[in-house]
């Protein structure tokens, strides 16, 4: 790959903080300066000491026992190619926002070398730079300044912006009459409309109703196709396997693969460090929940109520959440959404047992399962959205987007949708349809 191929290249990138820095500093400059006079050999021994790394060099074994030190980042190298979509992926903790705030210059690296090749902008906090006291359409305009556009291009893409918001009826209203999705809808389509050659964003596609969600990400998907490189930072692995080709996974702040964007998503479901197809919350207080119902648990299980994470396109699998009534009365609705690989809503599917539906509910511990039968599922990984609303009128209690993932196997063979046929087999689901055929003889 030649030099003028690479958008951004880094070499060796490394990022040390030291714990308990922040604490001997002071908060102004005129404090710094007055306590160096009054102890000068002190400071200049502690001031070294806080901001010199020659131990960078340091093994592991001395990484271990140095206590007072993070390695944010370690020996991090890749390169982005123009043109190109990349994902960062990893659990929280493992680099990616102290990575993205030094390719956006907010922080500095310890050492390492870095290359980027074009104007860049970010959207790391949709939003930043609105003004309660103005209208929708002057914060157009201010926050189109803040993120680097001119006037003149702001006027161009002025009702672009205002289309795509879907924010018409309230240009001329303050913002602060705004609710948060209106906020976030103006926000993200001024971002949106910025020309870099590169642009990195983190998390922000994870706003609004479903609908803008996916309008987005097809803005996002423009913006590749016409040849401006795309980092892109998620823990939403529909949304990264959607937009990127390419992705890299991050661990405790080292590289651990760069590969397709679907097989390092799979990998990283697979190895332990991601979503996985189960999660509980043991304490009551961080529960996901209202003053009506709490999520204790979620996951996918067989038959037989064992917990599974891959699963046989053959095979029956159930969508098992505990939650919990803590305020009676009410009737409750249980519901999930599944996504594939590429973002699209494969299925949703409602609590309709017989016993509760429509029915309040007392206080109590409840187990819902919805079954998926065998054969309707097509492989590949699937991501589900878990929630519970109460009704009349609707109150959202719970709402985990994207909370746990499985991943389905078509191994085809008798009793499969697939048979013996080896080749593609598009569709977000695979049901075994029941076939006839009427013959006659002769022509």
């Amino acid at each position: 790959m030649s030099a003028e191929d690479i958008a951004i290249r880094l070499e060796g990138v490394s990022k040390i903080y030291r714990i308990g820095l922040k604490k001997q500093q002071h908060d102004s400059l005129a404090r710094t300066m007055a306590d160096f006079v009054r102890r000068p050999v002190t400071n200049f021994r502690k001031y070294r000491s806080l901001y010199r790394f020659d131990d960078i060099e340091m093994d592991a074994a001395e990484r271990e026992r140095r206590s007072d030190i993070i390695w944010a980042l370690s020996d991090v190298t890749f390169d982005v190619r123009q043109g190109e979509a990349l994902g960062i992926i990893g659990r929280n903790g493992a680099g990616k926002s102290t990575l993205l705030k030094i390719l956006t210059r907010i922080t500095a690296p310890t050492r390492g070398r870095i290359e980027i090749c074009g104007r860049v902008s970010s959207l790391l906090e949709v939003g930043t730079g609105f003004h309660s006291e103005l209208t929708g359409r002057e914060n157009i305009y201010l926050n189109g300044t803040i993120l680097g556009m001119t006037k003149g291009e702001i006027d161009r893409k002025f009702d672009e912006i205002v289309e795509f918001s879907g924010m018409e009826k309230f240009l001329d209203t303050p913002i602060k009459r705004y609710s948060s999705g209106m906020t976030v809808r103006l926000a993200f389509a001024v971002a949106a409309h910025l020309d870099p050659e590169i642009l990195i964003i983190d998390e922000v596609l994870a706003v609004g109703d479903a609908a803008f969600q996916r309008k987005c990400i097809g803005k996002m998907q423009d913006v590749g196709k016409h040849g401006r490189t795309v980092l892109f930072v998620s823990h939403n692995m529909a949304t990264v396997t959607s937009l990127c080709k390419r992705a890299v996974l991050l661990n405790e702040g080292s590289v651990a693969m760069i590969g397709s964007a679907h097989d390092i998503v799979g990998s990283y479901l697979n190895s332990g460090s991601g979503m996985g197809a189960a999660r509980e919350w043991p304490d009551v207080e961080k529960a996901p929940g209202g003053k009506v119902a709490r999520l204790r648990s979620i996951r996918v299980v067989s038959e037989q109520g064992q917990p599974m994470d891959t699963v046989d396109v053959k095979t029956t699998v159930g969508l098992e959440m505990i939650y919990e009534v803590t305020e009676p009365g009410h009737v409750l609705l249980p519901h999930y959404y599944v996504f594939n690989e590429d973002g699209t809503t494969v299925f949703g599917t409602l609590d309709q047992d017989p016993r509760w539906y429509q029915q309040p509910r007392p206080v109590g511990r409840y187990k819902s399962i919805a079954w998926i039968p065998a054969n309707t599922l097509a492989d590949g990984t699937l991501f589900v959205t878990c929630s519970l609303i109460t009704r009349s009128p609707d109150m959202v209690q719970f709402d985990e987007n994207q909370i746990i993932a499985f991943r389905v196997i078509d191994a085809g063979g008798e009793g499969t949708a697939r048979g013996d046929w080896t080749g593609e087999m598009p569709g977000v689901v695979r049901p075994l349809l029941g076939w006839t055929t009427d013959y006659t003889s002769g022509r």
